[in-house]
């Protein structure tokens, strides 16, 4: 596998298409600030890239922007086509490129783990399916239905829930809680044999592949035999087991007589947005069904969509059934099906049925993407309102065309003790928590908002210089950080004070940026914004007054979140430890002398010798600190 190398700065398109190879690969294109906006992979690069170029090319308009935006290519080649897909899917996951259509959720099905590979196996819930000797079902879509049936069986059979080394610590310590109230049989104090125990097991594995007729007619006799005994506290208590076991079980709707693994995957769209549905079959029973969301999907074929969700999803997914039944054709049918079944260990297939039971499935899951899709079309407004659409009138407010990445600084501290920093970014209207940046005060001394915002900015403005610089020394070989990626508008959270230290340390370094500050009334609360040297209103309502104020309460509590960290890292400190020549026993002396930190503040030379223990020479060493 071999990976080009390029020169942001030197980089002719048309000389490099020239020397695309013509073997399988993925193609990554960047924009003018290095970021990755889309990632393909291709059968023939040379062929594939230059399309891209080509004005004769019947491109979508999507693709036609994102051309635009082309600042440089890289790629990477491969052994083969297999090869490429599985690469294309893991830098998509990494990267989330803004033109590739992208899976928004994330998520991590769970399992039901049995440790099959223990004398004394026990019954669990487990995020991954890991490799070792135990045994997994599932994975489940519901983590509360695991935890119902794990909580069952431990009830039913009598499983241990402690993490003992057995047999080997058998004896060691006293039997837990659960010994007491009789849900089990103590097998770390040996009141259970080894056999005797996976008799348990072997029916919990019984239960768990699918057979509840004679657990249910096991626990009937049970209650019946309870009943005509007179025991009816115990025949209650089988009752109320029943009755959990008939619940669970019949989430298991039967829907197909062939006791198959599959996944039924069907699609709505609505402009930008679309939603896959998925309808999950284990052992011919639905055990669930979920969806997912797909940003980018403008102009792109159903069957573009589909192929682009099944190479994100079951990258990501431990899991991988023998079927998938789908509503479109796809792309690259048979290179899923090669990768799919690599993954499985055993054949899969993808099928498109056309009649039948398994295109009513299909079907059915169209239908539930559509009233996803149907139910959130105000959501997916009202959230573009929050973001993009208060962005837009931030940006016609201030007038700054193109407003996209937002910074915002804070300084937390208490009474100048460990004084820090907070960086946030917000980008489209949101936040990207990734590029946030903490700050300890290194330089300055004491309780100064000014001066520790000052070194803030240069602090993180240098460095983003020099990353630039580095980009351009070491020809993009490494990767870098945020600082290099500039604001489209610098927000501070004061007024003009701090507006004129954000322009006085652009000034210092030779940058430009717009520089806005917000103008508090006699409440503290924001009346105004202050830019370009004057005072522009803003209507309370507006959204781009809410998102000012979702910036403003993020700034503060990351500050402040930092500030809590250092607090419990040093436990107590006071601001007087920072003076030199003043110990425990000067700090506790003028405290008890002045009562407050303002006092001793206020207090001359003169008061300040007085104290306790204090000589002239300390005296002066503290008025000296806070004047």
């Amino acid at each position: 596998m071999n990976l080009s190398r390029v020169n942001i700065y030197s980089f002719d398109i048309e000389e490099e298409l020239k020397k695309l190879p013509q073997k399988p690969g993925v193609y990554i294109m960047h924009d003018k600030h290095d970021t990755i906006i889309y990632v393909g992979k291709a059968i023939n690069l040379k062929n594939r890239v230059r399309q891209y170029f080509q004005s004769s090319r019947n491109l979508t308009p999507k693709i036609q922007q994102m051309v635009t935006h082309i600042q440089y290519f890289e790629y990477i080649i491969t052994d083969s086509e297999l090869e490429a897909l599985v690469l294309e899917s893991n830098l998509i996951k990494e990267h989330r490129p803004k033109y590739n259509t992208m899976l928004k959720d994330d998520k991590n099905y769970p399992y039901i783990k049995v440790t099959t590979n223990e004398p004394y196996p026990r019954v669990l819930f487990a995020r991954q399916r890991g490799k070792d000797k135990a045994k997994y079902f599932g994975p489940y879509t519901s983590s509360k239905s695991i935890k119902d049936t794990i909580e069952l069986m431990r009830k039913i059979y009598f499983i241990r829930t402690c993490n003992r080394n057995l047999p080997k610590d058998i004896g060691k310590e006293r039997p837990c809680l659960y010994y007491h109230i009789k849900q089990c049989k103590a097998p770390c104090q040996g009141y259970i044999s080894e056999a005797d125990y996976k008799v348990s097991i072997e029916k919990v594995l019984e239960f768990l592949n699918g057979n509840y007729g004679l657990l249910i007619k096991d626990l009937e006799d049970k209650m019946k035999d309870a009943a005509q005994l007179m025991e009816f506290e115990a025949a209650a208590e089988y009752r109320d087991l029943l009755n959990s076991v008939k619940q669970i079980t019949q989430k298991q709707k039967i829907t197909s007589t062939e006791l198959e693994d599959r996944d039924i995957i069907a699609l709505a769209t609505a402009g930008n947005e679309a939603v896959v549905q998925v309808f999950f079959i284990r052992n011919g029973k639905l055990i669930g069904r979920d969806h997912f969301y797909l940003t980018g999907a403008s102009q792109e074929t159903k069957s573009s969509i589909i192929t682009s969700f099944i190479k994100q999803f079951y990258a990501g997914t431990p899991f991988v059934p023998r079927e998938l039944i789908i509503g479109e054709g796809v792309e690259e049918k048979e290179i899923l099906e090669e990768w799919l079944t690599s993954k499985r260990g055993q054949k899969v297939y993808i099928k498109v049925p056309v009649k039948g039971e398994k295109e009513k499935l299909v079907e059915l899951a169209r239908k539930n993407a559509s009233l996803v899709l149907q139910q959130d079309t105000e959501k997916i407004k009202r959230e573009e309102a929050k973001t993009i659409g208060a962005l837009k009138q931030l940006s016609e407010l201030l007038e700054i065309p193109g407003l996209y990445r937002v910074e915002a600084f804070d300084i937390s501290n208490i009474s100048g003790f460990e004084s820090v920093g907070s960086m946030i970014v917000y980008e489209n209207g949101k936040p990207k928590r990734n590029d946030y940046r903490k700050f300890k005060i290194k330089w300055v001394k004491g309780p100064d908002d000014y001066a520790s915002m000052e070194e803030v900015l240069t602090r993180r403005f240098t460095h983003g210089l020099r990353e630039e610089q580095e980009l351009k020394d070491k020809m993009l070989e490494e990767e870098y950080g945020s600082f290099n990626r500039y604001p489209d508008l610098i927000l501070m959270d004061g007024g003009k004070g701090q507006v004129n230290i954000a322009l006085k340390v652009l000034n210092k370094l030779n940058m430009n940026m717009a520089v806005c500050g917000m103008v508090k009334d006699d409440n503290h609360r924001t009346r105004g914004l202050y830019y370009n040297n004057q005072e522009i209103p803003i209507d309370k309502n507006s959204e781009a007054f809410k998102l000012i104020t979702r910036i403003q309460d993020e700034t503060h509590r990351f500050a402040i979140e930092y500030h809590r960290q250092l607090r419990g890292k040093t436990q107590v400190h006071s601001i007087l430890d920072d003076i030199e020549g003043i110990g425990e026993k000067r700090r506790r002396a003028l405290m008890k002398h002045f009562q407050s930190l303002d006092e001793i503040k206020a207090a001359t030379m003169e008061e300040l010798a007085q104290v306790e223990n204090m000589n002239k020479l300390a005296a002066k060493q503290v008025y000296d600190f806070f004047h």
